[in-house]
């Protein structure tokens, strides 16, 4: 009961973080819709202004002190958002409808002052209102359109432009007669057809604000998504990492060896991973993988390989034995083809025996006391997870205090710069001659900035994985 009311305010809290998230990114672009709307209007209001200058030219046969008062009402409508958004930011909810009542008061301004030009200014409105994705806005921009447009048109027969398509007389002179029949035909066959257009553009507007909220919507659904996937793999990326040894140094108890280790994955999880452990007082285990493939179905593997690997490592188990048994148990569970190349050491910390074993991984670099990293050739053996039954046989070798063993992975040798080349076995093989002498967290260090030179700035498309043990003299 408890785990059930656990998840549903988990799930609660889920949403409430989603439609805050949703209703923020509405916000905002109401925000930057304010500030498109009140510049767009401050750029009208310079037209505006250029049609009083033509009046006063003569262009228009409209009377000065009637083209000021249209003008002037619609300048100052104009330029009201503007002001709004300078004092506001354009940050509260009203202000996008005083932004569209403002374009309707300045379109009618002007609409009753051009009688004959001023129609086309009417989709002014309904355009801007898409601006928001919003139907409502849009649908209250068409209404005040609808009501304020007629009233412009019979204000228009007796103080604005003297239409003499619209009103069937002759060019202006004298006083005007306006009639019952005038007034009738002008907003039956000039206004209301009008209007009708008006009324159908503004299903166009609403269609596309309803549109375009949609794919906002589901671009911050996606968006949620991808975040939500980011931080998970922000967690699988710290489990990984803590699964991992990684704080150094490992045993400062322990004088007969250092050890060190480091890895970078190429993606927020990897497939790589190393190991070291006490087997016993006196045996000291060590491992390096490498999971084929990339990402989380990768990691995952990695998590089953290390954990069977380290828990069938036993005191006086032969390595080979252990490789065989996890082999068999990762082929019962590998449904998506996935396969380990592996390598495991135990070294015995009084006799220097090093017993190892491999699953087709990358051969080691051993440095003799005083002698600089060679490649250590051995029997490679076949992949864990890849054919069950198969037999695994380990090898032994003598160390001596102060020899060194370097293990890695492929992402080492085939890390690729911008042209394309490979790092290559022979690369590592120099700058391991060349830092041999430094001990192991040190080495590593060096390994992986002379790997970041070559590098550059590609890409890295593979993790990068390295550990060193350096068997000491205990007496020292």
């Amino acid at each position: 009961m408890g785990n059930k009311i656990m998840k549903l305010k988990t799930k609660k809290r889920e949403k409430d973080f989603n439609m805050k998230e949703e209703f923020s990114a509405i916000h905002q672009n109401e925000v930057e819709a304010n500030l498109y709307v009140a510049k767009s209007l401050a750029a009208c209001s310079s037209v505006g202004a250029f049609l009083w200058i033509l009046d006063v030219l003569g262009v228009f046969p409209i009377p000065l002190l009637i083209m000021s008062i249209g003008v002037a009402v619609l300048v100052i409508a104009y330029l009201t958002p503007a002001i709004l958004c300078k004092l506001t930011g354009g940050e509260p909810p009203w202000v996008k409808h005083v932004g569209v009542l403002c374009s309707v008061v300045g379109v009618f301004a002007i609409s009753s002052t051009l009688s004959k030009h001023g129609p086309l200014l009417w989709t002014l409105p309904i355009i801007l209102s898409c601006h928001y994705y919003s139907k409502k806005l849009t649908r209250i921009a068409l209404v005040e359109s609808m009501i304020l447009f007629p009233i412009s048109v019979i204000i228009g027969l007796y103080y604005g432009e003297w239409d003499t398509a619209m009103l069937n007389a002759p060019y202006y002179s004298g006083p005007r007669i306006i009639t019952k029949q005038i007034l009738y035909e002008s907003v039956m066959f000039f206004a209301f057809p009008r209007t009708l257009v008006l009324f159908g553009e503004s299903f166009i507007c609403t269609s596309l604000a309803e549109r375009t909220r949609t794919l906002l919507k589901r671009q911050i659904a996606e968006s949620q998504a991808r975040n939500r996937i980011s931080m998970e793999l922000d967690v699988a990326t710290q489990i990984q990492a803590d699964m991992l040894p990684s704080i150094f140094p490992a045993f400062p108890d322990r004088p007969e060896f250092d050890i060190y280790a480091m890895m970078n994955p190429a993606k927020e999880v990897g497939g790589d991973f190393y190991d070291f452990f006490m087997v016993d007082d006196r045996h000291l285990a060590i491992v390096m993988a490498d999971v084929s493939g990339k990402g989380v179905p990768a990691a995952l593997f990695m998590v089953i390989g290390k954990t069977l690997i380290k828990d069938h490592t036993k005191s006086g188990r032969d390595l080979g034995e252990v490789f065989t048994e996890v082999n068999d148990i990762l082929c019962e569970s590998n449904n998506e083809g996935l396969f380990i190349t592996a390598f495991e050491g135990i070294l015995d910390l009084v006799t220097g025996e090093f017993l190892f074993v491999n699953a087709g991984h990358e051969l080691p670099f051993i440095a003799r006391d005083g002698s600089a990293y060679e490649p250590r050739k051995i029997r490679p053996g076949f992949v864990l997870a890849g054919m069950e039954g198969t037999q695994y046989a380990g090898g032994s070798m003598q160390l001596k205090p102060g020899d060194k063993i370097f293990q890695y992975t492929d992402g080492v040798t085939e890390a690729t710069n911008a042209a394309q080349e490979l790092y290559g076995m022979a690369r590592l093989g120099e700058v391991l001659k060349k830092n041999t002498f430094l001990p192991p967290k040190e080495l590593l260090e060096a390994v992986k900035a002379d790997i970041d030179a070559f590098v550059g700035d590609a890409p890295q498309f593979d993790d990068i994985t390295m550990l060193c043990v350096e068997y000491l003299d205990r007496m020292k």
